[in-house]
């Protein structure tokens, strides 16, 4: 998008606590978009949101939001059951649509939205941020580049306090589609993928639950064989402090970071042999969220495609739903 190329203008669909926190001040860092548009269900509470971030335009439903001639592109931000029929409403007006993670409620739901996509010849992206930060980048350059060996061992954890979160919704079932396996787990899941560059073709997962939340699991531990032998654990909880250690582990050292999911504090990167640290280095994340809807709008201009595809969405929701049943069936289940 050289040579004074025009912004591409997003609407932003569910405009809540997630827009406030993390998208917009992304969006003021970004050099190739600019948020034109949001819809909130509440008229009075859209209009006040338009209005403290001086959003041109401001709707109560989606469709409205994506007939907008102003509105180049999506980002669907709503709650996980309703990312179904905004994509869809997206891309029946043919419109480029991001979505939030988890991308549906499960598979068949991120079937018909790549398939709506496909149809209307739309680009259809998941919002994996952390397939944005400076540090998954690097510590998937220092596993390609062979300096670890062949990984043998690939660890991912995410906690946070569910019982203080300004999210409602986020452990009831029907909206939320299940406890940190399907807020955070993705996020796990999706960070071992791209690091490793293989796919899950297993899982086995147990999860805890407990007075607080009836619907949905407060923790889980989950057990992934990959494609190419890597042997993966993700550990979830809504019950403690914000932590997301990420380690890979291969025959010649280990590369690891204590922050590696987060972008507020920006992680050292420790090169691993013989129990010292070789080598640290520290990168920021604070970036992730300009340049995930940089990278959105330069797949938009025909530049490299966007590195979240709907598929990879897809291949995230069959291992989360592959998880799912293992803690219902107590055996390992294949990803089909």
């Amino acid at each position: 998008m050289s040579g004074g190329a025009e912004k591409i203008r997003f609407g932003i669909v569910g405009f809540g606590l997630h827009a406030v926190k993390r998208l917009m001040p992304g969006f003021r860092r970004s050099e190739h978009t600019v948020v034109t548009a949001l819809s909130r269900r509440d008229a009075g509470r859209a209009q006040h949101s338009a209005s403290e971030y001086g959003i041109a335009r401001w709707f109560t439903s989606t469709a409205e939001l994506c007939a907008a001639p102003e509105v180049d592109a999506v980002l669907v931000t709503t709650p996980n059951c309703a990312h179904l029929n905004d994509v869809l409403v997206a891309a029946g007006h043919g419109k480029p649509v991001l979505v939030e993670k988890p991308m549906g409620m499960n598979a068949d739901e991120c079937v018909q939205m790549i398939g709506a996509a496909d149809k209307a010849g739309v680009l259809l992206g998941v919002a994996q941020i952390f397939r944005f930060t400076r540090s998954l980048e690097r510590i998937r350059e220092i596993v390609s580049s062979g300096e670890i060996g062949e990984p043998l061992f690939a660890r991912s954890e995410f906690s946070y306090n569910g019982l203080v979160t300004a999210r409602a919704w986020i452990n009831d079932a029907t909206v939320a589609g299940g406890g940190p396996i399907m807020d955070v787990g993705v996020h796990c899941i999706d960070a071992l993928r791209f690091v490793l560059q293989q796919e899950v073709k297993a899982v086995s997962a147990a999860a805890r639950y407990d007075r607080h939340w009836q619907d949905v699991e407060g923790a889980a531990a989950l057990t992934l064989e990959f494609d190419g032998g890597t042997l993966g654990a993700v550990l979830v909880s809504a019950r403690t402090d914000y932590r997301s250690p990420f380690e890979i582990t291969g025959t010649s050292g280990t590369v690891r970071a204590d922050d590696a999911l987060s972008v507020e504090h920006p992680p050292a990167i420790e090169l691993v042999r013989n129990g010292k640290v070789e080598r640290s280095e520290h990168v920021s994340n604070a970036d992730a969220y300009a340049r995930q809807v940089d990278a959105f709008a330069l797949a938009m201009r025909g530049g490299q495609p966007f590195a979240a595809s709907g598929e990879d969405g897809l291949r995230n929701q069959l291992v989360l739903d592959a998880a799912y049943r293992s803690i219902a069936s107590g055996r390992t289940e294949r990803i089909p």
